[in-house]
């Protein structure tokens, strides 16, 4: 499950604290020594799965190089913890994670520009390039990619919507909550014309360029409520991050509109089911999801950045590595050769794909981070049944306030 809007506010702070990092490891308790970079140890930090993933891959790099590696597991707030590990020297060498923090990672000094040949950047599919390159520099080297995507019980809906106002033959199952989703929403809200940042002359994030708050966003929200608990039904506040998946497990809605992570609990259910993009408005533009990628980064403070530019761009564009990573947890390749090795024993992988093709890399900048809370519970205020105009006005006055 995608839970875009927990723990990305705190990271945009200066004076972050210290996190635990589950029953894995500590942060303050891995502190690279002058000793240990001497002897030539690396250390990689990722999540749980990954963490399993990545172990004969590190053994076999350190064996072939000479060197100690260490794989350790950080459960939860894994940006956060790796901020401020790096801030007091105690951060590890190579960080997994997603694409979306790297400009507060570069904003808080932590990572380097990886070195890519212009053979490893052939591989990668150009979308992920695309959401890893910060300021003309790639920060980053992609290993996973993702998307939303219509998830459809096919006994309950035969057929794929052309719409979103067709799915309420077959009710929705979109997560919402008290507090709202923005990631989840993005499709919608830019099918109604929305936007959250325009982009410069090089196609980059312009955060001087705010849409929340302005006519386009007004007229998204008005839609938006049309749709909400006091229109249609469509959205609903009772469908949380923590139970939308399981409702649509238990053929109470016949759509959910969720990403690769979902498909484990579907297949469990025994559910017949098929992949389409999600559809928009009718008479409205293509509804757009954000593209997300999972990453490997080099720690700008590590100790062995040399080891860990050579890791990350020799080992992770790797078929072999990528295709362990994708078997761990299923979400489409980034680099080509692993997806084309795949994708004939896995058609979801494909069609996730085709449901991405209109999407847009989640914005990276750091004032992305004072868009979540404001505009979630914006929107969870207005499929409640509050005005949309005066709603997202305010939530974007809320936003400006922030990013100035």
């Amino acid at each position: 499950m995608r839970l875009r809007a927990v723990g990305v506010a705190a990271t945009m702070t200066c004076a972050l604290l210290m996190t635990g990092c589950g029953d894995k490891t500590d942060a303050s308790s891995t502190k690279p020594s002058a000793e240990a970079a001497a002897k030539g140890e690396l250390v990689i930090w990722a999540d749980d799965k990954r963490s399993a993933a990545l172990k004969p891959f590190a053994d076999k790099f350190g064996a072939e190089n000479g060197v100690t590696v260490k794989v350790q597991a950080i459960s939860k707030d894994q940006q956060t913890t790796f901020v401020t590990a790096s801030q007091q020297g105690s951060g590890p060498d190579v960080m997994v994670g997603a694409h979306d923090w790297i400009g507060n990672l570069v904003q808080n000094g932590a990572v380097d520009p990886v070195q890519l040949s212009a053979e490893q950047t052939a591989g990668l599919a150009p979308n992920a390039l695309k959401a890893v390159t910060f300021n003309g520099q790639t920060y980053g080297v992609p290993y996973a990619m993702e998307n939303l995507a219509l998830i459809r019980n096919t006994d309950l809906a035969p057929k794929a919507p052309a719409t979103v106002e067709e799915l309420a033959t077959a009710k929705l199952c979109v997560q919402v909550g008290q507090n709202g989703d923005a990631y989840h929403l993005y499709p919608l809200y830019s099918s109604a014309g929305g936007y959250l940042f325009g982009t410069t002359a090089g196609g980059d994030y312009d955060p001087k360029d705010l849409g929340v708050g302005k006519p386009e966003s007004v007229a998204a929200f008005k839609k938006i409520a049309t749709i909400g608990e006091k229109g249609s039904g469509l959205l609903k506040r009772s469908i949380t991050p923590e139970n939308s998946i399981a409702t649509f497990t238990s053929k109470k809605c016949g759509y959910l509109i969720s990403g690769p992570w979902a498909i484990t609990d579907v297949k469990k259910a025994n559910i017949k089911y098929d992949i389409s993009p999600v559809p928009g408005f009718a008479g409205g533009k293509p509804a757009q999801p954000f593209l997300g990628v999972q990453t490997f980064y080099v720690a700008s403070k590590g100790k062995n950045n040399a080891l860990a530019q050579e890791f990350v761009t020799n080992y992770v564009t790797t078929p072999e590595l990528a295709v362990a990573l994708y078997q761990a947890e299923p979400r489409p390749p980034a680099l080509t050769a692993a997806f084309d090795q795949v994708k004939g024993g896995d058609p979801d992988l494909q069609k996730f794909i085709d449901a991405g093709k209109n999407g847009i890399p989640l914005p990276a900048i750091p004032e992305m981070a004072a868009i979540w809370d404001p505009f979630g519970k914006a929107e969870a205020a207005v499929v409640g049944g509050a005005d949309p105009a005066k709603t997202i006005t305010t939530a974007g006055q809320t936003i400006q306030a922030a990013i100035k």
